[in-house]
C-alpha cells in the first residue's frame, strides 16, 4: 500500500477522490434508471416480468414472481447446519441490540389544562431490496427486516432477483423467514424499486424501501425518494483505522482487505503516528494480497482508494479521521476507549485489536447498514427509528388557550397570516 504523509494537501485529495464514488455523481446512468421507472408506473407487472426476463433470463409471470413456502422449505434443505446455526445465533444478537432502540409515545400534561406529547407509529408496510448477482449477503438480510420487526412494521416485503431458473439464493431464503418476513419477490434491479415505490398487480405499493444494491438500484432509490422514503443512497463500502505502535500489523492488515475485497471503488485508510509501523502493515497487506480469492478486486480497490498516512500525532490522526467521517473506523491504539471520545463523524467504531470489522458486519448485533462518503457527518446507521414515524399532539383547554391566544394571535398577525390571528381570536370573540 502507498505510504503519504498527511497532511492538508494529502487529505484534501483524498476526501476528493472518495467523493467520486458518490452515485450523487453517475449521472450517465440516470438516464436508464429513469426509463425504467417510467416504465413500471406507466405498465407494472408487464414491464416488471420483461425486465426480468431481459436481465435475469426468466420468464416471470403473476404465478411464479411470489416465493412459495415450497420453495421456502426447500431452501432449508439446500443450507448447512452450521450455517443455519450461526444464523439464528447472529439473529438473536441483531433483535436484542435494536430492542433497545425502541421509543414509546409519550405524553406530558400540566395544571394549566395542556397537554402535550409524540405519538409513535410504525410504518404500515416497508420494502426490503436483498442484491443477488455476483455475491449474496444473507447477513444484509437480518440487518434490514429485524429493525423493521421491533419497530412493529406490519408488512415486510422482501424483492432479490432469481437465477434463470427462477431460484433464489437458499441462503438468502432462509434468513429472511427466519428474521420474519411476510413476503419475497423474484425480481430485482431498478425495476424492483419502481414496484415497490409505484406498486403493480402483484406487489404492493410500500411506505419505505431499505437495502443495499449496485449503482442501478441506488439511483432508482434516489429517484424514487418523495413517491416512498427511503434509507439512503448507498456508496461503496470503506474502512479506516486508526493505530499506533502498540497495534498488532497483521490484524490491521486483514481489517483494511476486509472492506478492499467488496468492491474496486471500496476505500481502505489506515492513520498511524508511527512509519515504521505503517511499513510493516503495508508488507503484511502484500502477503494477504498474494493468497486471498479476491485479490484482483483488492488490489484494484487499493490501487484506487488505499492509504496509509502517518500523522505527526495522535490529535491529527483523530482531526484527519473525523474529515472522511468513514463508514467504518476501527481503532486500534493503547488506550482506545479514550481516542473514541473524540471521534464525531463515524458509521460504526470498533474498539481494540480484537474487535475486527467482519465481527460488526455479521455477528455481534449492531446495524452493518451505514453511512458512507462521509454522510456519518449528518447520517446514523439503519435502526428502529427508520421503521417509525412520530406525530405530535397538542391539547389545550379552554382556559388553557385564553392565557396565550392574544400571544398566537400577534404572532399570526406578525406573519400577515389573518386567517391564523382569526382562528386564535374567534373562540374568545364575545369576551
Amino acid at each position: 500500500m502507498r505510504i503519504v504523509k498527511l497532511t492538508k494537501e494529502s487529505k484534501n485529495n483524498i476526501l476528493e477522490g472518495m467523493l467520486k464514488r458518490s452515485p450523487n455523481n453517475y449521472g450517465s446512468y440516470e438516464s436508464v434508471v429513469a426509463d425504467i421507472l417510467a416504465n413500471i408506473k406507466e405498465n407494472g407487472d408487464k414491464a416488471l416480468f420483461e425486465y426480468t426476463k431481459k436481465f435475469d433470463k426468466f420468464d416471470l409471470n403473476k404465478d411464479n414472481i411470489r416465493v412459495t413456502e415450497e420453495e421456502i422449505k426447500d431452501a432449508y434443505s439446500k443450507v448447512s447446519e452450521d450455517l443455519l446455526t450461526v444464523i439464528k445465533k447472529s439473529l438473536v444478537n441483531v433483535k436484542s441490540y435494536h430492542e433497545k432502540q425502541r421509543q414509546n409515545s409519550w405524553f406530558n400534561s400540566t395544571e394549566d389544562g395542556t397537554i402535550l406529547g409524540q405519538k409513535v407509529t410504525p410504518l404500515e408496510r416497508v420494502g426490503v431490496y436483498v442484491p443477488g448477482g455476483k455475491a449474496v449477503y444473507p447477513s444484509s438480510v437480518l440487518m434490514n427486516i429485524v429493525p423493521a420487526k421491533v419497530a412493529g412494521v406490519k408488512e415486510i416485503i422482501m424483492t432479490t432477483p432469481c437465477n434463470s431458473e427462477g431460484e433464489v439464493n437458499p441462503a438468502v431464503l432462509v434468513a429472511a423467514n427466519e428474521a420474519g418476513v411476510d413476503e419475497v419477490y423474484k425480481v430485482g434491479g431498478a425495476q424492483a424499486i419502481g414496484a415497490l415505490a409505484y406498486g403493480t398487480d402483484s406487489i404492493k405499493k410500500v411506505d419505505k424501501i431499505v437495502g443495499p444494491g449496485n449503482i442501478y438500484v441506488a439511483l432508482a432509490k434516489k429517484a424514487v425518494y418523495g413517491f416512498v422514503n427511503i434509507d439512503s443512497i448507498a456508496g461503496p463500502s470503506e474502512i479506516l483505522v486508526i493505530a499506533d505502535e502498540t497495534a498488532n500489523p497483521r490484524f490491521v492488515a486483514a481489517d483494511l482487505l476486509s472492506q478492499a475485497e467488496h468492491d474496486e471503488l471500496a476505500s481502505a485508510i489506515l492513520i498511524t503516528t508511527s512509519e515504521e509501523f505503517a511499513k510493516k502493515v503495508s508488507a503484511e497487506v502484500d502477503k494477504f494480497v498474494a493468497v486471498l480469492s479476491r485479490k484482483e478486486i483488492i488490489s484494484k480497490s487499493l490501487d484506487n482508494f488505499g492509504y496509509i498516512l502517518v500523522a505527526e500525532n495522535m490529535d491529527e490522526a483523530i482531526d484527519a479521521a473525523n474529515e472522511i467521517a468513514s463508514e467504518h473506523l476501527e481503532i486500534q491504539t493503547a488506550d482506545p476507549f479514550l481516542v473514541m471520545t473524540k471521534i464525531k463523524n463515524a458509521g460504526a467504531i470498533f474498539l481494540g485489536s480484537y474487535s475486527c470489522e467482519s465481527l460488526g458486519d455479521y455477528f455481534a448485533g449492531p446495524n452493518h447498514v451505514l453511512p458512507t462518503n462521509g454522510t456519518a457527518k449528518f447520517f446514523s446507521p439503519l435502526s428502529v427509528d427508520d421503521f417509525v414515524k412520530k406525530s405530535s399532539i397538542i391539547y389545550y383547554s379552554q382556559d388553557a388557550l385564553k392565557g396565550v391566544y392574544k400571544d398566537v394571535a400577534k404572532f399570526a398577525r406578525c406573519e400577515s397570516l389573518t386567517a391564523h390571528e382569526n382562528a386564535a381570536l374567534v373562540r374568545f370573540e364575545e369576551e
